[in-house]
């Protein structure tokens, strides 16, 4: 089993990824498209932006499958 900076680092870049992150007082994930990765950096494109996460403050690392579609819109009155 490798570890979630052996996963960042040996993963192909598009691949879906969600990662866990140190921050002060816990933990946050980012979710979204990994864009790159170095030795001391991985690029995650989410929803919200692009983020560089530093590889010494991941903790957890995978690879998860795409988003559902969209959902249909409902329209008023049904």
């Amino acid at each position: 089993m490798t570890g979630p900076v052996e996963f960042l680092t040996a993963t192909a870049p598009g691949t879906r990824v969600v990662v866990r992150t140190r921050i002060a007082g816990g933990y946050t994930d980012a979710l979204g498209y990994l864009r790159s990765c170095d030795t001391t950096h991985c690029t995650v494109e989410t929803k919200r932006g692009t983020v560089s996460l530093a590889l010494a403050e991941v903790v957890a690392a995978k690879e998860v499958p795409p988003p559902p579609p969209p959902r249909p819109r409902r329209h008023v009155g049904d």
